[in-house]
């Protein structure tokens, strides 16, 4: 049996008991216990969700118009007509005979699952610019405290410390209480201990407990992110959704390394932790315009062309925070960890994960000293030159998003579709990472171009390993990025400190950073095309 239930601001119409219902978009009919027509101005506006037999004729959030629309059978179009023009009559102004009515804020039409990812798409954004301020500002702030490379390694580190252990808590939290509210939690912490680090920096252990609390407030972010893309995403949207949404780890890099050089010149280091935690309590602030709009939607499954959905228990994240310790252990005993460590495809995405992570956070850390010291840059010539890989993997991600998507529309398998997107996502880097640490002789230009070119390319990661936790179980997605992630973090605190740790010794950036990530490079590629899957998996206990 299909619910159908409509938000309604001005009028209720009230339909008696079964009765039946037609609309050329559902191409059915269904008989309905009781249905709440709402016109709107544009039409009828409503939500719906379904058994996994009739799911994939309904629509989600849609806007249907009155004529060839959505009309209970029985119910005269006149009527209805009617209803529809008194609502309009109520909007402001007309010209010329008919109605005119403001859409302000832009966005007030868009469909609640645009919103949220939209939302979140920024809340990441303000995650990476808060990870990034510090690979700027460690340059000055060495200089004053006299650090050494080492020691400017364990304190960008050191974030990654909290980052790892957040990853399996955040996983589960966002599947009991569903990600958003995770993600509001993790954005208002981290942009706290982000405003605290100019207050502590002098002090070694206090710095390094505040970027601890920065990297357990971003931690949660990813598994909250996958959640909420696994609830209200369908599969043919889902690169898409994903690209989009971690693309703005992206756009985060790009802002926070062209903001900070100019605001560090002028205001000083600290102005970088204040300025860009204040942003994000912002974002928790506007963050709550869209928790209210998705009020009337709680509780309801958004289930168009979804595979699995139907078969989610009832209360799949909606259990308020206030829920019993009793519960939530429970809830905790109930996740398939055996299961999960059974299968081949979980351990695929495990190892895949830290080989992705590791040339991903050693570059994102250390790129802006390497073109500042090997390069002979300052500091704004440098963050400008580091800004070229993310603002480049922002355009491949949407061609790679666009490519998987329409591979999989055509009918590629899903698992062949992200084996070649994590392919090039990883052999890319690795071929112009060779190129650059060989003494070829290369104008610093070539070499810049090919680190651009080679990390761009990575984004391919967004359209395949990314994703398959989603293909795989849509229900513990949250939970799977929170292990693969956990392992993942493991090269920002290892391979962080360590590549600080071998430029001491060895003075050789080709050693200290791209030979490294080139081994895992290959070695990630050649275990993700033996063993990934993006199968979906039910993970069920076995007794």
């Amino acid at each position: 049996m299909a619910n159908f239930s409509l938000r309604t601001e001005n009028y209720w119409c009230t339909l008696p008991h079964h009765t039946k219902f037609q609309s050329p978009i559902i191409n059915t009919s269904l008989k309905l216990p009781q249905l709440h027509l709402l016109p709107s101005k544009r039409g009828f506006k409503f939500t719906v969700s379904c058994s996994i037999k009739e799911q994939r004729d309904v629509a989600e959030n849609e806007r249907i118009g009155v004529v060839g629309g959505l009309r209970p059978v029985g119910e005269s179009a006149e009527k209805v007509a009617s209803l529809v023009s008194e609502d309009q009559n109520s909007t402001v102004g007309s010209s010329g005979g008919e109605s005119f009515y403001w859409r302000w804020p832009p966005w007030k039409d868009l469909p609640l699952r645009y919103k949220l990812i939209g939302t979140t798409s920024l809340a990441f954004v303000i995650c990476n610019m808060d990870k990034v301020n510090l690979s700027i500002a460690i340059i000055p702030m060495s200089h004053q405290f006299g650090w050494n490379s080492s020691m400017a390694g364990l304190v960008q580190s050191s974030f990654f410390w909290g980052y790892a252990l957040s990853q399996l808590p955040g996983g589960w939290c966002a599947k009991i209480f569903g990600g958003r509210q995770v993600l509001e939690i993790g954005v208002f912490s981290w942009s706290l201990a982000t405003m605290l680090v100019p207050s502590v920096a002098g002090f070694m252990p206090g710095l390094v407990l505040s970027r601890i609390l920065v990297g357990i407030g971003e931690g949660v972010s990813p598994s909250a992110a996958t959640d909420l893309i696994a609830r209200t995403i369908p599969l043919e949207e889902r690169s898409r959704a994903v690209a989009f949404v971690f693309g703005g780890l992206s756009v985060g890099s790009v802002l926070g390394l062209l903001l900070a050089p100019p605001l560090i010149q002028n205001f000083g280091w600290e102005s970088v932790f204040y300025i860009f935690g204040i942003l994000g309590l912002l974002w928790c602030l506007g963050f709550q315009f869209v928790k209210e709009g998705q009020s009337s939607f709680t509780g309801q499954n958004i289930s168009r062309n979804f595979t699995s959905i139907a078969s989610f228990p009832s209360n799949w994240g909606t259990k308020p925070w206030n829920a019993s310790l009793k519960e939530l252990s429970v809830s905790l005993k109930d996740v398939p960890w055996k299961e999960f460590f059974q299968s081949r495809a979980v351990w695929a995405m495990i190892y895949v994960h830290f080989c992705g992570s590791w040339g991903h956070y050693t570059c994102l850390s250390w790129l802006p000293t390497y073109f500042s010291e090997e390069l002979d840059l300052n500091l704004t010539e440098a963050a400008g030159v580091s800004v070229l890989p993310p603002l480049a993997s922002i355009l491949v991600s949407g061609v790679a998003a666009q490519f998987a998507d329409n591979l999989i529309a055509s009918g590629v398998e899903t698992t062949m579709v992200r084996k070649i997107c994590q392919t090039i996502a990883f052999l890319s880097p690795a071929v112009c990472m060779t190129l650059s640490s060989l003494n070829l002789g290369l104008p610093h230009w070539e070499i810049v171009v090919l680190l651009t070119g080679g990390l761009a390319l990575s984004s391919f990661a967004l359209s395949g390993l990314y994703c398959t936790h989603q293909d795989i179980s849509p229900e513990y997605a949250s939970v799977l990025l929170g292990i693969t992630n956990t392992v993942g973090a493991v090269p920002g605190i290892v391979g962080v400190a360590l590549t600080g740790y071998l430029l001491d010794s060895t003075h050789s950036w080709s050693i200290s950073l791209f030979a490294p990530s080139i081994f895992f490079y290959l070695t990630g590629t050649a275990v993700w095309l033996k063993f990934a899957s993006s199968k979906p998996q039910s993970f069920s206990k076995r007794n």
